[in-house]
């Protein structure tokens, strides 16, 4: 796909990379705003990256909308041949799966479900050719997954499995979006998964809660300092825990003792591409050492 460029009214240029959401597709939109981030243009005062697509704020009074067109339009030649690899970090993020509140929710939601008799977690293990919930679960929890983008609201991650297309798990969202979702649910819809920083509406397939904080505008919780946790590009390992474990890590969180594991490392596209076994493989030791 050819690159599209329009206005989003007086203040806003949109770029759309591509129409297929996909890593390389990313890995072109990202380069792209580090390329604007870095280029120091008087005049934009925003840039908002996505899966396959940016935004960029201006103020029209120092900029001229066509001046700031073509200076974005020079920065695509480079995108496609710049290095595909980058310096970021993964983070383990623990989940209780079939959690009570979750299944609760979901159960109180069932007439706006495809399946209203089974369980969001039952119901993906059946689409995508799982025997059991067990063995769904650990398919989820098994591969890192690559946040894309953060937003929709405030610190939430919509993020992208890092397996094959052919093993990629796909599960649709609800047939009419639920009024309420608990506090950092961890759901899915499509191929993207998610996690929920805040309670409120929402559509995702349910499968579990962390708890971990991943947004707090008070910026009270120390690895929180920033407001949120996750930013496009980092990677997340969901680690499977029991409600004893939960209990433990909310205890923690509220008295102030909990730190996530976070440990920086690269992350090639092309290494990926070639080998998604490998470079997974990579990360977890990482992760693990």
């Amino acid at each position: 796909m050819t690159t599209r460029y329009s206005y989003g009214g007086d203040e806003h240029i949109f770029v759309e990379v591509d129409e297929e959401m996909s890593l390389e597709a990313f890995f072109k939109s990202l380069s792209m705003t580090n390329a604007v981030r870095d280029s120091g243009i008087a005049g934009i005062t925003e840039i908002c990256p996505a899966n396959a697509s940016f935004q960029i704020k201006f103020d029209p009074d120092v900029i001229a909308p066509d001046a700031l067109m073509e200076k974005l339009k020079g920065f695509e030649a480079a995108a496609e041949s710049s290095d595909k690899t980058i310096e970021t970090r993964i983070i383990e993020i623990p989940v209780l799966y079939n959690d009570p509140w979750t299944h609760e929710t979901l159960m109180r939601f069932r007439e706006r479900h495809q399946d209203p008799d089974s369980t969001d977690l039952e119901y993906g293990a059946r689409i995508n050719g799982y025997d059991s919930v067990e063995a769904f679960i650990s398919a989820h929890a098994g591969a890192p997954w690559f946040v894309s983008m953060v937003g929709f609201v405030a610190g939430l991650p919509f993020i992208y499995q890092l397996v094959e297309r052919a093993k990629q798990i796909e599960v649709p969202k609800y047939l009419r979006p639920r009024t309420d979702t608990p506090k950092l649910t961890v759901g899915h819809g499509g191929c993207f998964g998610c996690i929920y920083s805040v309670r409120g509406a929402g559509g995702y397939q349910m499968f579990g809660v962390t708890p971990m904080p991943i947004y707090d505008p008070k910026g009270e919780i120390s690895y929180l300092r920033e407001l949120m946790i996750f930013r496009p590009g980092d990677i997340i390992k969901f680690k499977p825990i029991d409600r004893a474990a939960y209990d433990a890590a909310v205890e923690a969180v509220e008295a102030g003792r909990f730190e996530p594991r976070i440990v920086p490392v690269s992350f090639s596209l092309d290494a990926f591409t070639a080998d998604p076994e490998g470079t997974n493989a990579k990360l977890l030791e990482a992760l693990d050492g």
